[in-house]
């Protein structure tokens, strides 16, 4: 697969529904900084999102994770995306209260009917 020189990698961490997903997408080097990963989350004609180096950690199985060199991801199944630059570290055991408080909020909300 050949670069494409108009794009910067940005390492990512996407979260779905029963994955966390490490990996490496590829934005416009024209963006504004600020906006690169939304610009790319909210283009009207994408439906799947291409991730390179990818690492996929199933929420409901300790089993080491799949490696694949490409992915790509519906959109629809996205719940989130942030740079790996901010993510929390998991050895630390605040975060870990922290991300299991988030895991159990996100499901009583998933539970809640909508207005």
């Amino acid at each position: 697969m050949s670069k494409n020189v108009d794009t910067i990698p940005i390492e990512v961490i996407i979260l779905t529904a029963e994955h966390d997903i490490k990996g490496t997408v590829h934005v416009s080097k024209y963006t504004d900084t600020n906006r690169e990963l939304t610009d790319l989350l909210n283009d009207k004609e994408r439906r799947f999102l291409a991730v390179t180096n990818v690492e996929i950690y199933s929420k409901n199985s300790n089993q080491p994770p799949r490696r694949y060199n490409f992915l790509e991801i519906h959109m629809d199944y996205v719940l989130m995306v942030h740079p790996t630059s901010q993510a929390l570290f998991r050895e630390n055991p605040k975060a870990q209260e922290d991300i299991a408080r988030f895991r159990e909020l996100r499901a009583k909300l998933s539970q809640t009917k909508p207005f």
